[in-house]
């Protein structure tokens, strides 16, 4: 799985999602320049290393930001305050993406764990 598969992943997600996605894929390409870019369990997702690191999907009424990971997001607590999900997913808006230094603690958090 390459870069153009998560292109082609993109293209076809629709309006605003699509959108809100490249606008996270771009935070996590800065936050992670080295990283592979890949599609891990019909998602795009970035990995170092061959671990996943970071991932993202786009489901009918709402956006996942996925560490690959059951501990990031329950050990972030309060930063994550008011978003939605479950131990392995982190649920925003469609039309509203994530900030980037939620986005920085959430790779931070997995790259610790993965002790990097």
């Amino acid at each position: 799985m390459t870069v153009e598969d998560v292109d082609r992943y993109l293209a076809g997600v629709d309006e605003p999602k699509r959108s809100t996605l490249e606008h996270l894929r771009r935070i996590l390409r800065a936050l992670l320049p080295d990283a592979e870019e890949c599609i891990s369990y019909g998602m795009p997702a970035f990995t170092v290393n061959g671990k996943a690191v970071a991932g993202f999907a786009a489901f009918k009424n709402h956006l996942s930001y996925l560490p690959h990971s059951g501990s990031t997001i329950p050990g972030l607590g309060a930063e994550l305050a008011g978003y939605g999900g479950t131990k392995g997913s982190l649920h925003f808006p469609v039309d509203e993406p994530l900030p980037e230094d939620i986005v920085r603690a959430l790779v931070a958090a997995r790259l610790r764990e993965l002790d990097r």
